[in-house]
């Protein structure tokens, strides 16, 4: 029996591997646990074997393989230990006249460790019986005898504070440039050179990234810039990572975006040399140069806090989905042709570096009226970049922008800016490439 033309269009088309589907969680790809309400942020790989810590005991995520991201897991305990189970959040009604008629405070209180009937054997029975972490709370209230004596507020507190410790609630979100910005800078905003989230925004802003854009990226700060700018391209242009010297520097934060293999194909490596030069080297040393990597300044699938941490057990049945690796060398025809047209853009995030050593280097790579958009943690490098930059006439509309972002509690009868939050957050210099002929 023959085929015909379309048949076998449909057969070729069934044969290939279809891609996973990005609102579910798949075995390989990252995320980002997120435990107790931003209490302890994890990043982790997805493995039949990887296990996550809370407290003193650790829970398989293999529960988490196949779930939408934004499901809600809680710890509860079975016949064979305690394990991670979803669950669906409920919404609870707020009565804003209760809060602002309850009378009651906590000025007749005395904390003597004796407001509580429950004994801690008692409570590790009710655990070993198979008890849910709902009702051994349930059950500390029941037993306490200060807590219809507490102001509402104090009670929801209480409540809190108790379901972190007894029924611990773990978010399954999405790694994107956003959420993996606002990780780090939580706990380690040294690694990503004090990027805060809003400065990034402005600075994709700034060098004007759309879809097909060949955009010059220095990045230094993990990769986290690389993988915002191709984040936003979705799979068009291309993300040139360059560099000085004979090795690039690290973007392995790249893997935590979960690219398809579209999207990795766009993010190349060059050098400056190579772009500013006609010769390229050859295809066995693009290969050796391509294979380095220096992971000594960022870390993947590690906990952004040292009190959880995430260990992949290998299992030797199954086999590890590992991540497609970015950065690969420019071709000698995409170098060629950037050289002939310019960069569309121009992103530079260098950490305690001059920004003028890059920039009178890199500046000239661009097209003539492409925008660019320098990041750093502090204004006065960019305030000699920004005078030379005017001395040498390359560029016009230069500025320097310093981000403001505020966060607000929303709650009823509580809306307030958030007690703690940064109050800096770096500058942006920007500007537009011009002749100088």
């Amino acid at each position: 029996m023959e085929l015909n033309k379309d048949q076998t269009v449909m057969s070729e088309d069934n044969n290939k591997p279809q891609d996973p589907n990005p609102r579910l969680a798949w075995e390989g790809c990252s995320v980002l646990l997120d435990v107790n309400d931003g209490d302890r942020l994890v990043f982790a790989r997805l493995s039949g074997g990887a296990i996550l810590k809370i407290g003193n005991k650790n829970y398989s995520l293999k529960p988490l393989i196949g779930a939408p991201f934004g499901s809600l897991f809680q710890v509860e305990s079975g016949e064979d230990g305690s394990f991670l189970s979803r669950i669906l959040p409920i919404k609870k009604e707020n009565d804003h006249n209760n809060v602002m008629d309850d009378s009651r405070d906590n000025r007749e209180l005395v904390d003597n460790n004796e407001a509580q009937n429950l004994t801690g054997e008692e409570i590790e029975a009710m655990r070993r019986e198979g008890a849910k972490g709902d009702e051994i709370i349930e059950a500390l209230i029941a037993n306490s005898k200060t807590f219809d004596k507490k102001f509402q507020l104090s009670q929801e507190k209480y409540k809190l504070k108790k379901q972190k410790k007894y029924a611990p609630k773990l978010l399954l979100r999405r790694p994107f440039s956003r959420s993996i910005c606002e990780a780090y800078f939580k706990k380690y905003p040294a690694r990503i050179g004090f990027l805060r989230v809003d400065a990034l925004s402005l600075l994709l802003t700034m060098a004007n990234i759309t879809a097909y854009s060949d955009v010059l990226v220095v990045d230094m700060v993990g990769g986290l810039v690389t993988g915002a700018v191709a984040e936003r391209l979705g799979g068009t242009g291309y993300v040139c990572s360059t560099y000085k010297g004979s090795s690039p520097y690290p973007v392995e934060m790249v893997r935590m975006f979960n690219f398809s293999d579209k999207v990795i194909e766009r993010i190349v490596q060059a050098s400056v040399t190579e772009l500013s030069s006609a010769k390229t080297e050859s295809p066995e040393e693009n290969n050796q140069q391509g294979e380095i990597a220096t992971s000594d300044s960022m870390v993947e699938d590690v906990s952004v806090t040292a009190e959880v941490r995430v260990v992949d057990n290998v299992v030797p049945e199954r086999k590890i989905i590992k991540a497609p690796k970015a950065g690969a060398k420019a071709s000698k025809e995409i170098i060629d042709m950037w050289r002939e047209n310019g960069f569309s853009s121009l992103i530079i995030a260098a950490q305690d570096q001059d920004p003028w050593s890059f920039v009178k280097d890199a500046l000239p790579l661009l097209s003539y009226s492409a925008p660019f958009a320098i990041y750093h943690q502090y204004l006065q490098p960019l305030a000699t970049c920004m005078h030379k930059l005017q001395q040498e006439k390359m560029a016009i509309n230069l500025q320097i922008t310093e981000p403001w972002l505020r966060e607000y509690q929303v709650l009823p009868s509580r809306s307030h800016p958030h007690m703690q939050m940064s109050s800096f957050g770096g500058y942006v210099l920007s500007g537009i490439r011009i002749s100088t002929t």
